[in-house]
């Protein structure tokens, strides 16, 4: 599990590499200037960063993610889980609910997640 939180330019950094992987280095070079004003020098630094973290790997000058976006952030909604409401969903879901009224569609939406995981167990 990826236990390191993107600060919110690394994010906006790595949906670059996620919306165009894999992408040669240099061609990210160039979206990072256009997309961050980053200079070459501050590109392959943060993506040096994100592959010693394991999100990405450059190999070869090709830029592609070993973490999907969806497996990072499904990692991060755990790790916040773990760090807020020591792990437990019930909990979150109780403390969500108190302050946002819960639509009949998310009631029925939630309802459905938890029977089909009933399902698969």
């Amino acid at each position: 599990m990826v236990k390191y939180k993107l600060g919110e330019v690394e994010m906006k950094f790595a949906d670059l590499i996620w919306e165009n992987e894999p992408i040669s280095s240099g061609k990210l070079v160039k979206f990072a200037a256009e997309a961050l004003v980053w200079k070459k020098s501050t590109t392959y630094t943060v993506l040096r960063k994100l592959c010693e973290k394991g999100i990405f790997i450059n190999e070869n000058g090709s830029v592609k993610s070993l973490v999907s976006k969806d497996e990072y952030m499904a990692m991060q909604s755990e790790l916040f889980l773990e760090e807020t409401f020591a792990g437990s969903l019930p909990k979150f879901l109780a403390a969500f609910s108190k302050r946002k009224n819960l639509s009949d569609k998310e009631v029925s939406e939630i309802q459905q997640l938890i029977d089909s995981y009933k399902e698969k167990r």
